[in-house]
């Protein structure tokens, strides 16, 4: 069964097409990360799925539900954390998860249990009486989290839960989603973070309002247009500056102290960069073939269009 389904899904704001002719189809019961750049449209697909803004043009379900025709009754459905979820800074943890229950309807009998519930799942129990101004980053998503599901969605929209998280909060969330998906919760989630889309079911990669590629990680990886080569040398930026201004168009990413180029030929590609920063009087540390992560398969294919 379906639990999304776009067909087309077009929005525009003036001249500029924030999305374009979306297709896309997620089941019920899996985790699917929409994955891209700033900018790229992934909260312009979530205002849209979450029926908080009408399309330009195209078609949506969500639950069974069309997201214009049927705005109201998907509102009911799902749970939706947006980048700037709306927590009150004077209200307590707990008090911030009975407003949204107010909000949503759910009903006083059984509710004091619920909360009980959704706080140890989350890892909030003991931070019941704190209020939410004095959370840490982390504390403050999985308390997001907490009020989106408070009235049992049978979708929950993410739009990058765990943006500017720090690492232990980012794992500690990813083990509530997982939970929350053996519950047979479905999951739609949008994230800049690559290595983060690789523990999603599937993933779909959009730039520029395009939606490009769609697949588990294990396909989305195979899409890459050549070889691997990870390169270290003492000045990675002067590096990458140099390999892009003597390579192909999106053939060169900086990850981290580490440049990864795409390579066709990678023999032939290894002997051009050795010489390349040789004449440059750069130190060339290492430089090895690599299996390709989700990031390379992003910078091959937007290179191979040429984006």
């Amino acid at each position: 069964m379906e639990a999304i389904r776009t067909e087309a899904l077009t929005k525009s704001f003036g001249s500029v097409k924030a999305l374009s002719g979306l297709t896309l189809s997620v089941s019920e019961g899996e985790i699917f990360g929409l994955v891209g750049p700033d900018g790229a449209g992934k909260t312009t697909t979530m205002r849209l799925l979450t029926a908080i803004m009408e399309p330009t043009s195209g078609e949506a379900w969500v639950a069974g539900h069309h997201v214009v025709e049927e705005s109201e009754l998907i509102k009911e459905e799902i749970g939706y954390m947006s980048q700037r979820f709306g927590l009150y800074p004077d209200l307590s943890v707990a008090e911030n998860i009975a407003f949204y229950a107010d909000i949503y309807g759910v009903p006083l009998k059984g509710r004091g249990e619920k909360v009980d519930r959704l706080l140890a799942f989350s890892h909030l129990l003991p931070f019941k009486k704190r209020l939410a101004v004095n959370l840490s980053g982390g504390m403050k998503q999985k308390l997001g989290l907490a009020c989106a599901l408070i009235h049992t969605p049978r979708v929950l929209f993410l739009d990058e839960p765990t943006n500017g998280v720090d690492p232990v909060s980012r794992r500690d969330f990813w083990r509530i989603l997982y939970q929350l998906l053996r519950e047979g919760v479905t999951i739609f989630l949008s994230t800049a973070y690559l290595d983060e889309a690789e523990r999603c079911n599937r993933v779909g990669l959009i730039h520029q309002g395009k939606l490009f590629a769609v697949g588990n990680p294990g396909e989305i990886k195979k899409l890459a247009r050549g070889s691997i080569l990870e390169i270290r040398t003492s000045e990675p930026r002067k590096a990458t500056a140099l390999l892009r201004q003597q390579m192909p168009s999106g053939a060169v990413g900086l990850f981290g102290d580490r440049i990864h180029l795409v390579a066709v030929d990678p023999e032939r590609e290894m002997q051009r960069v050795e010489e390349s920063l040789a004449t440059a009087g750069l130190a060339l540390e290492e430089m090895r073939i690599i299996e390709p992560a989700l990031e390379d398969v992003f910078v091959s294919l937007l290179g191979e269009q040429g984006i």
